[in-house]
């Protein structure tokens, strides 16, 4: 069942991060549908420094992160990687949910077919892999996640630990970088990086 408007809307965005785990993306393209669950979030709030919005800075880059939650905001990083995250909250408050890992659920020959000889626990193990996998583009940005191109589906699956820690390549964030907003599904092998213990 697809996620409704209203799951989009929480206003703390840790929250909205921890419950998208479990949940399966899905991209539907000319070739087919691929899809996987969500095992990694990093969370994303205009009020800390590794948000690119920080400080509600608004350029033609972030504008998405301005939109009502339930739109995807795609961005390129390093000139080279496209990274999907989940616009959350109300219209005006820059938050959003970065989708770090997958575990692939449908279409995993389509995703092999896209990523190369990779081993199946590579397909979508980090954020630039799985939108190659899924063929997220830059053309995603802002759709809504309640179409047909793109959305998020609740498929019943409990979550049963859930691991948190520091976010992964946000450095120049200072004190804001050791903020224990990445979380991800205890034990599962899709994980783009092992969480400290």
């Amino acid at each position: 069942m697809k996620l409704k408007k209203s799951f989009y809307f929480n206003d703390d965005v840790c929250d909205a991060a921890r419950n998208l785990l479990g949940k399966v993306l899905y991209v539907e393209g000319p070739e087919g549908i691929c899809g996987g669950m969500i095992v990694e979030t990093e969370a994303y709030s205009y009020r800390e420094r590794a948000c690119h919005a920080y400080g509600n800075r608004r350029t033609a880059r972030t504008e998405t992160l301005f939109s009502a939650g339930g739109s995807a905001y795609v961005y390129l990083c390093y000139g080279i990687h496209r990274l999907f995250n989940v616009v959350t909250n109300a219209e005006g408050i820059a938050e959003a949910v970065l989708i770090r890992a997958l575990e692939p659920v449908t279409g995993v020959e389509l995703m092999k077919s896209r990523r190369g000889n990779i081993a199946y626990t590579g397909l979508t193990s980090g954020p630039g892999k799985l939108s190659e996998a899924l063929s997220i583009s830059l053309e995603h940005d802002g759709r809504p996640l309640l179409g047909d191109q793109i959305w998020i589906s609740d498929e019943g699956v409990g979550v049963r630990k859930i691991v948190e820690g520091p976010r992964i390549g946000v450095d120049y964030a200072g004190e804001d970088a050791l903020l224990p907003w990445r979380f991800g599904i205890g034990g599962n092998r899709f994980l783009s990086r092992p969480f400290p213990r």
